[in-house]
């Protein structure tokens, strides 16, 4: 259990990771509702109670009902209901967001993604308030999915590399602009089927795609404000990291040579090792050392 939970603490720890990060998200609140579902239906006897939990995340349709879950404009993106529901989406997400991080890098694949969700919540809710066909299904309504979020990855990356193949079985190489274009192209075909509100959703993410990817080239990224959220909320739950002003000259009066080894309780250390060491709490973070890193850096410390 504790190397699971070392492993889940890496994927958020090394730099460079959102779109492992963000599958992760998504697959753990898959699993998480999955164990609530069966914990309500076969010992709770009470199928509502699972039900209830995700309606406190999931986004309603009806506009008086999101101002009181506001939330929802964002949790909404990392649920789902069914496997192939989720896995979809995630390969869609890691085939297409290899793309932008290789060119953009992991925080705007974050902000593609966040701004997508948020987009198709817009689209869902107006298209859903406002247009008369909808008024059936506006009371009672809401939607879960990572979709909208993905659509704005896919079509990012589509305006961003054009002409990138992909191979697709049974099809060959395919352009990705044309594999962006034909899943646009049957969301608009579907808005009036019985995933309505999930094609529309579709549609915003991939409007906000687009929209990114072109003012990105002008110079302007409109997911700065969610890079600064992020930055906080990591400040949050990290512990400050120590800040290396200089290596072992502070050290000075216990060693006279940069390769001399020095011995206390049993461990052995070097002026190599220290700053190796202290590198990796600079990069890192302290809770980033080993337990045998710890005892050399504390010995130094005594020295």
């Amino acid at each position: 259990m504790k190397d699971f939970v070392d492993d889940f603490k890496n994927v958020f720890k090394k730099p460079n990771n959102a779109l492992a990060q963000l599958i992760l998200i998504n697959a753990l609140v898959f699993v998480l509702l999955g164990v609530l579902t069966v914990f309500s239906d076969w010992i709770l006897h009470n199928k509502g109670w699972a039900d209830k939990v995700e309606s406190y995340i999931a986004l309603p349709a009806y506009l008086p009902g999101l101002l009181y879950k506001p939330w929802t404009l964002l949790t909404y993106a990392f649920v789902h209901k069914g496997f192939f529901h989720i896995l979809f989406n995630m390969l869609v997400l890691y085939w297409f967001g290899q793309l932008i991080t290789n060119y953009l890098g992991s925080q705007k694949l974050v902000n593609l993604y966040v701004l997508g969700a948020l987009a198709g919540a817009l689209a869902y809710i107006a298209i859903y308030n406002l247009v008369p066909y909808y008024e059936g299904a506006l009371l009672g309504g809401r939607m879960i999915g990572a979709s909208a979020g993905v659509f704005a990855v896919v079509v990012g990356a589509a305006v961003l590399l054009p002409n990138y193949s992909f191979h697709l079985l049974f099809f060959g190489t395919v352009r990705i602009k044309y594999i962006a274009l034909v899943v646009v192209l049957l969301s608009f075909i579907g808005i009036t089927g019985r995933n309505a509100g999930g094609e529309l959703a579709h549609l915003g993410g991939a409007l906000m795609g687009m929209i990114y990817i072109f003012q990105l080239r002008k110079g302007t990224d409109w997911g700065k404000p969610i890079a600064w959220v992020g930055e906080k909320v990591k400040a949050v739950f990290s512990r400050p990291a120590l800040k290396v002003t200089h290596r072992m000259d502070r050290y000075s009066s216990t060693y006279h040579s940069p390769h001399k080894s020095y011995r206390d309780a049993g461990n052995s250390f070097n002026q190599e090792e220290i700053d190796a060491i202290l590198d990796k709490i600079s990069d890192k973070g302290y809770d980033a050392l080993s337990r045998e890193e710890k005892q050399k850096l504390f010995n130094a410390s005594k020295k």
